[in-house]
């Protein structure tokens, strides 16, 4: 865990240097484009968190495993920050290039909506109902609110939609450069996406562990 953290500590730092000192301010947005380096990983990222809360829940729901649960619910509360923090980047980006805050654009409409969703998940996930209920109803929650993730990754694709596809067909126009700082920040929101959901995952299980004790003490 400890090599873990300190390669998520290096990659940013990495990112950070191509982000401010190697990356070309680009021509008609400037160094506010520079917000594109973090806000396309963390997007990408919370996607990737959200269909391992598929993965999980799926497997819950065929095993009854409870563990297939406690993963779910830590990529759901990464994807939720993640997927928050894009949209406000998005925002600080959007302001000195389309002269607003937000617009019902189709890729920020359906990423609103996911983020509303698994929010919502994870409000269902802190409620009363006895454990087992909960991880059942979690797991169909989890299975249906994926079908929002593939909308939001097509949205600018087939949409009418000023947000741009970044990554088509014909790579997105970016500079090599620029590919490489935004390769860059991938890895190190990715590496930040596993540590989280590992420690995320080591406080669960002492939990489970914990309740698990308590029960044996009372009965």
């Amino acid at each position: 865990m400890t090599i873990l953290s300190l390669a998520t500590i290096l990659a940013f730092a990495a990112a950070q240097y191509l982000i401010w000192f190697y990356a070309p301010v680009e021509a008609s947005m400037g160094v506010v484009q520079k917000i594109f380096y973090m806000h396309m990983p963390m997007a990408g990222w919370s996607m990737v968190a959200f269909a391992v809360v598929f993965v999980a829940s799926v497997l819950y729901l065929l095993r009854r495993d409870p563990k297939w649960d406690r993963l779910a619910g830590a990529c759901a509360e990464l994807g939720v920050v993640l997927s928050g923090l894009a949209l406000l980047t998005g925002m600080m980006w959007a302001r000195p290039i389309w002269n607003v805050w937000w617009t019902w654009d189709p890729r920020l409409t359906t990423t609103l909506v996911m983020w509303f969703v698994y929010a919502a998940y994870l409000v269902l996930r802190a409620s009363d109902m006895g454990p087992g209920r909960r991880r059942l109803v979690c797991a169909v929650l989890g299975v249906a609110a994926f079908l929002d993730v593939p909308l939001v990754f097509v949205s600018a694709r087939y949409w009418r939609s000023i947000h741009p596809a970044v990554l088509g067909a014909q790579g997105g126009g970016l500079e090599p450069e620029m590919l490489a700082t935004l390769l860059a920040g991938v890895v190190a929101f990715g590496l930040l996406s596993v540590t989280l959901v590992r420690l995320r995952l080591s406080l669960s299980d002492a939990e489970a562990e914990m309740a698990a004790k308590t029960l044996d003490s009372m009965a």
